[in-house]
């Protein structure tokens, strides 16, 4: 397990030559955005709005979303690190990295958990055979090998999902709209009780907040800023609009929020097979991310570097084993709790690296090497009082969306307590063990980002 699959530089900046073409990643956030999360908002915006409230509802939480993931991404894609380790020079400190990094590790294992138990229902309707606890550790394992070869076994994960997702897609949608008038569905009145489009923008933007904060893990493989721009516009307004109007449609034809219940109905095992492809294609990344933090959070408490193939291994079995055991009943507090736990990470790193810029000196001096920088701040106290004030802001303050409430008020509160110098490291700095490229072998030294061409 020590060298099973691929390590994708969990460790260390990617370097030049691993960098790729953004349209390939761009797939792969589609297949983010295409999942079956976005039926049920469209769905539940569809059984509150009318069809245009909704559309801009949609347009307006988008924006935000894409707004953040393409700020995060471009330091990502500068710095050419994970968001995990990312965080020691952005606000963090290693000691308030290794925090996050344990916290992001669990509750996206937990997430792949939850996605596994989704996917587990619909094998159970396809095949059955089965109980439903093993259907739901056969499905994990199954995107665990998935993920152990890292971005590139995914990206063509992504290139032969998506493509037969949207196609399923259309043909179970266009089975259910074809009894209806399309013009009637546009211009008919919401069939439930109505909703704001306030709170349609806040549910919008909530419900991709955290993907957006952990941008840095994909966008670090991006060339430039100007491929992070692109992808975020593509990957997110498509995602958004072709499966959260369908959802939105959806909602209206057969009056009712249930759109999974719909698609199966109309469709039967072809729209089982849509929840499958639209789960696996978050899931891989759910699974990515946890296994990235939590090699971050070994090397910092433990001083060892482990291969991000055997965390993988280890996390896949650990994920499956909670959907086994029935993680998707605590489907509902698990997203409460992220919706105000993750957004602030997101604020304190961009006030840090583009407003504060106490730590950003080592990443600039650090990034022509290719190499980290020597040297990191051990704890920073300003940043986990503003991290703990800015999660209970978005948790008691009803101001629309309890992500968006924790994101802006970390942001507002880290440039502040900067400017009044109250961010400072305590503790001697944390020393950085000399590395490049995956463990045991050096890696090229990676050229700015913005030097490399679209």
């Amino acid at each position: 397990m020590k060298s099973a699959g691929s390590d994708d530089f969990s460790l260390t900046r990617v370097p030049a030559g691993a960098r790729r073409a953004w349209f390939g990643i761009a797939v792969q956030r589609f297949g983010q955005l295409s999942a079956l999360i976005q039926f049920l908002i469209g769905a539940t915006l569809g059984f509150g709005m009318s069809f245009w409230t909704a559309f801009w509802a949609l347009t307006l939480g988008a924006l935000v979303i894409e707004l953040v993931s393409v700020l995060v991404g471009v330091i990502g894609v500068r710095e050419g690190l994970p968001t995990a380790l990312l965080a020691r020079w952005t606000g963090f400190g290693t000691g308030g990295a290794a925090v996050l990094s344990l916290m992001l590790g669990l509750t996206i294992t937990f997430a792949f958990g939850v996605q596994s138990g989704v996917s587990a229902q619909g094998l159970v309707a396809l095949f059955g055979g089965l109980p439903l606890w093993t259907w739901a550790i056969v499905f994990g394992l199954a995107v665990t090998g998935i993920v152990l070869y890292g971005m590139t076994s995914m990206a063509w994960t992504a290139y032969l999902a998506v493509p037969v997702f949207l196609g399923l897609v259309a043909w179970s949608i266009g089975t259910e709209l074809s009894r209806h008038s399309l013009s009637e569905l546009v211009a008919s009145q919401a069939p439930g009780p109505p909703m704001s489009l306030g709170q349609g923008t806040a549910l919008v933007a909530g419900s991709f907040i955290v993907g957006a904060v952990i941008t840095p893990d994909m966008a670090r493989f991006n060339r430039n800023a100007r491929d992070v721009v692109k992808q975020t516009v593509v990957g997110v307004t498509l995602g958004e609009y072709v499966i959260g109007l369908a959802g939105v449609l959806l909602a209206h034809a057969a009056g009712s929020s249930d759109v999974i219940a719909i698609i199966v109905s109309a469709v039967g095992w072809v729209g089982v097979l849509v929840i499958l492809l639209g789960t696996i294609k978050i899931n891989d990344w759910n699974l990515y991310s946890a296994s990235l933090a939590l090699v971050s959070f070994i090397e910092t408490i433990f001083g060892r570097k482990v291969h991000r193939g055997a965390v993988t291994i280890a996390v896949g079995i650990l994920g499956s084993i909670a959907a086994a055991f029935g993680a998707l009943d605590w489907f509902t507090q698990y997203s409460v709790a992220l919706g105000y736990l993750f957004p602030p990470v997101a604020g304190i790193m961009l006030a840090e690296y583009f407003v504060v810029r106490a730590f950003r000196p080592l990443l600039d001096a650090s990034r022509t090497s290719g190499q980290l920088p020597p040297t990191a701040p051990r704890w920073v106290p300003a940043t986990l009082v503003v991290w703990a004030l800015s999660a209970l802001a978005g948790a008691l303050l009803d101001l629309g969306s309890p992500s968006i409430t924790a994101l802006v008020t970390a942001f507002a509160l880290y440039a502040v307590a900067g400017k009044l110098g109250l961010v400072r490291p305590v503790g001697p700095p944390a020393v950085e063990p000399e590395s490049a490229g995956s463990p045991g072998r050096p890696a090229p030294a990676p050229a700015p980002a913005e030097e490399h061409p679209a």
